[in-house]
């Protein structure tokens, strides 16, 4: 029986031949991550079980992303103990102010994942790395403390769906549009506890911003982890950033797929999700018009340097509307440090934006962009919520980088064909 490319990572981790769906293993794990607000959790799990070190010092990543800089005294306390944690133990990839940015930027452009790792992350947007090839996916903080000490975790080998790409996307489409898409498609359970897989020629026109964004939204139709086929785009991503050895796994011809879903890029419009679910999608000229408070650029969605080229090019001479704020939150320091060689901080700044420091700030209503009662916000982050942002009262519309940018510009929900 064939295996897909999931089963296949999660088979090699195992020490097994094959596996099959429903299948309950144990997995060696490449790398256990946890964030300001998850591993303190852990390490309270992990102090209370009497454990005293750690599986590798090396394989465990900490990233202090969500409430950082600290917004309160919860918050640093919270930042201290992850940090007395990691200098205890000598945990290697740990990241603080400075020094830091959103975890699921962060963990790519650091080259700590690659194609073929099975990876386990205590926050459930872990599926990003699923766009380098590599099996990753969500887990609670007390599954991070055991992966912490033992390198090892049980899975349910998850069944998939194939998703089929074709075409190319056309002019202001990109990887948020496609998922949001797909999401309105299935909706947010559609693939509950399967892996959505990535295939057809329609792959090799998506950058590789693109394949992150769309892996790091599987999470919101329920998938266990989404992922992508390795190719030329994904080695040359990972040239420089990494110098360990990896492995590229492919689906089997007679993989069993639980469905199949064509997706014809040509066709795809800006597209948008309404509030309150990520599945509440309408194209943009559906439902543009809406007058908003606040736009937010950025988040492990949409924060990385493509993100930020293509807000910037519809900002670029002209100005925020008066009655707007809006944010740019570039994800990781290597992307602001880049934004500003490009001069892509100042075409914001001078259309009126404010700019952050890499956080996660206002996309879990931390920081940094807390919404007011009754108040509409665009953002490109990943979920829509009640209460998200701010007030049960508030609203979110989930958007790519370039509605957002548009929409600041003209004061309500807006496609950038508006103003081409």
């Amino acid at each position: 029986m064939g295996m897909t490319m999931s089963q296949k990572i999660l088979a090699a981790h195992a020490g097994l031949d094959s596996v099959e769906a429903g299948q309950l293993i144990e997995c060696k794990l490449d790398l256990v991550l946890g964030n300001d607000i998850t591993t303190p959790v852990a390490i309270g799990v992990f102090e209370e079980a009497g454990l005293t070190q750690v599986f590798d010092k090396n394989k465990i990543a900490i990233v202090l992303d969500h409430y950082t800089p600290c917004k309160d005294m919860k918050a640093a306390q919270l930042c201290a103990i992850a940090r007395n944690f990691a200098k205890k133990y000598q945990i290697k990839n740990f990241f603080d102010v400075g020094d830091v940015g959103v975890e699921h930027a962060l963990i790519p452009e650091k080259g700590l994942a690659v194609p073929g790792d099975c990876i386990i992350g205590a926050d459930s947007h872990t599926c990003t790395y699923g766009a380098l090839g590599a099996f990753s996916t969500g887990i609670g903080s007390t599954d991070m403390a055991a992966g912490m000490a033992t390198g090892s975790a049980w899975f349910k080998v998850p069944q998939a769906i194939k998703v089929v790409l074709t075409g190319k996307k056309q002019k202001y489409v990109s990887g948020k549009d496609i998922i949001l898409h797909l999401i309105g498609m299935i909706d947010v359970d559609g693939a509950l506890y399967q892996s959505l897989e990535f295939t057809g020629e329609g792959v090799s026109n998506l950058s590789m911003d693109d394949r992150f964004t769309i892996s790091n939204m599987a999470i919101e139709c329920g998938a266990k982890n989404g992922i992508f086929p390795v190719d030329e785009k994904t080695i040359a991503y990972l040239k420089g950033r990494t110098e360990r050895t990896y492995t590229r796994f492919e689906a089997d011809e007679d993989a069993i797929y639980s469905q199949t879903i064509e997706i014809d890029l040509n066709a795809l419009k800006p597209t948008v999700a309404m509030p309150h679910l990520p599945s509440n999608t309408k194209t943009v000229d559906e439902v543009a018009g809406k007058p908003i408070h606040q736009v937010v650029i950025g988040s492990c969605t949409n924060g990385r340097i493509q993100d930020m080229r293509e807000a910037a090019e519809i900002m670029k001479g002209r100005k925020v509307a008066a009655h707007v704020r809006c944010i740019v939150i570039p994800a990781t320091q290597e992307g602001y440090l880049q934004a500003i060689k490009e001069g892509l901080i100042e075409i914001f700044i001078n259309a009126g934006c404010a700019v952050s420091t890499p956080t996660c700030g206002p996309c879990l209503g931390g920081h940094m962009g807390v919404l007011a009662d009754d108040e509409w916000a665009i953002s490109t982050t990943n979920r829509n919520f009640v209460g998200r942002m701010g007030p049960t009262s508030s609203m979110i519309i989930l958007a790519s980088p370039a509605v957002a940018a548009a929409s600041a510009i003209k004061g309500c929900l807006a496609s950038p064909h508006d103003l081409d």
